[in-house]
């Protein structure tokens, strides 16, 4: 390789060369750069800049990551002490103590008994120490049938083998089969296409959509079934909400045929819904909570596992092991960084503000109903669906063909060009999502629902 391959590639078409040639995305179509390939290279606040120099509002906090918005320099010099002082070292039989100080933190602000934090590097990861944790306590409990795992249609909870199985979107799925076994699913809580008979009644809805657990349990045997998979608000599909009673008849259902519950808070923890852990909001205690994203609002990658002293109690004593880990779960600097994000949660009052201007967002997007194309509003906090739909009154959505062209052909690049960074996504119905950081409030609020307004205006006008 000559030495030129080696120099910083310069802004602009040779950058745009450079990616297409080797820079692989994630969940990226490549076809879709042999144009420009958006390109990133600014942050501040809430706002984020292309290589073109456009400024865009992040609608999405990056990837529902970024709570306390962009260019935080108290992040930023945390993390450069910490690579200082130790830059690395493994948790495989040894400590440090920026993982024992932020996990006795996560500890604090998880409820009940949940007091063991397993680190991982991402969300994936936690998910899938969770399955593995889920056998293995069975097993060491003297019930080495209780294997399954039981978790939502459209759901969405990692890549990895384990992860990908539990997730609910089979077009996601189907070019890495077959995957780990014992995976089942139910339906999820989005009431808006629910049963129609259920649909001006949620606390009925919960309780049919919550029952169908328990019909799963049993169909597949109580003493087959290990854990129970379910996000506080589920991301895939546009942001389903519980509706009333649901977690509190997941829980009860879980206890009688004695079932793990994990809450899947990948994307809800940290301040995203409210509190720090969206199980406290929503008023239900798991036996698991996985988490990752918004714990360092992205300066820095680092997941976790967080169990109840009840699955710990077999790994106590003696020789039992837990074999799974990871070379970078629980890396110094990130866990440096996860407590100084945490500081200035408690700094900035940042759950206050979220439940404080969480209803004024909903209320803002709730504004776009008067849109024929406008179908749903629903999420918690700030985490928001917008569903789009061919007709209002009937719910009919869009065939395969007219999402393409209705997300990808016109809506991405449109609500890019108009400076909102934000998810069009057709995982289930089309849906545009909404995560912005936890910093902004209702100035922010109107001006991405004034971007929305033109966009999907324009979008109908389209169609």
């Amino acid at each position: 390789m000559s030495s030129a391959a080696h120099s910083v590639t310069p802004r602009g078409t040779a950058r745009d060369d450079a990616a297409r040639r080797h820079l692989w995305g994630h969940f990226t179509r490549q076809s879709a750069w042999d144009h420009d390939v958006p390109t990133i290279v600014r942050g501040e606040g809430h706002h984020i800049w292309d290589d073109t120099g456009r400024r865009l509002i992040d609608g999405l906090s990056g990837l529902f990551v970024v709570q306390l918005g962009h260019g935080r320099a108290e992040l930023a010099e945390r993390a450069r002490s910490q690579a200082q002082e130790l830059a690395f070292f493994p948790l495989w039989s040894y400590a440090h103590p920026q993982a024992i100080d932020l996990a006795e933190r996560l500890a604090h602000h998880a409820p009940g008994d949940l007091n063991r934090v397993f680190f991982t590097t991402g969300g994936g990861e936690a998910v899938e120490t969770a399955w593995k944790l889920a056998k293995q306590y069975w097993k060491l409990r003297g019930m080495p049938t209780k294997h399954k795992v039981i978790s939502r249609s459209i759901a969405y909870h990692g890549t990895p083998q384990g992860a990908l199985s539990i997730t609910g979107i089979p077009s996601m799925k189907a070019p890495f089969e077959p995957l780990v076994p014992g995976a089942h699913k139910v339906p999820n809580t989005n009431i808006y296409r629910g049963p129609v008979e259920l649909r001006d009644d949620p606390k009925a809805f919960g309780r049919w959509a919550a029952d169908r657990i328990e019909e799963a349990i049993l169909f597949e045997g109580a003493d087959t079934v290990a854990a129970v998979f379910l996000e506080p608000v589920q991301n895939a599909g546009g942001c389903f909400p519980p509706p009333p009673g649901y977690f509190e008849r997941v829980r009860e259902i879980c206890d009688t045929h004695d079932v793990l519950l994990v809450s899947d808070e990948v994307i809800c923890a940290f301040g995203r819904i409210g509190e720090v852990f969206a199980c406290d909001d929503l008023g239900y205690v798991p036996d698991m909570i996985t988490c990752a994203k918004g714990m360092t609002s992205g300066y820095s990658p680092i997941g976790a596992l967080i169990a109840s002293d009840r699955l710990f109690e077999p790994f106590a004593t003696g020789a039992t092991t837990f074999y799974h880990g990871y070379t970078f779960g629980g890396h110094p600097v990130s866990a440096a960084v996860a407590m100084a994000n945490l500081d200035l949660f408690e700094e900035e009052g940042i759950t206050d503000r979220v439940h404080q201007n969480a209803p004024v967002f909903r209320r803002t997007l709730e504004k776009l109903l008067d849109l024929p194309i406008v179908g749903d509003v629903r999420g918690e906090g700030y985490f928001y669906g917008i569903e789009l739909v061919k007709d209002k009154e009937t719910r009919e959505t869009f065939d395969d063909d007219e999402s393409e062209r209705l997300l990808r052909g016109f809506l991405s690049k449109a609500l890019y060009d108009a400076g909102l960074y934000c998810r069009a996504d057709d995982r289930g119905d089309p849906v545009v999502q909404l995560a912005p950081p936890l910093t902004c409030g209702p100035a922010e609020f109107d001006e991405m629902e004034q971007i929305l307004r033109g966009v999907l205006s324009e979008a109908w006008s389209h169609l």
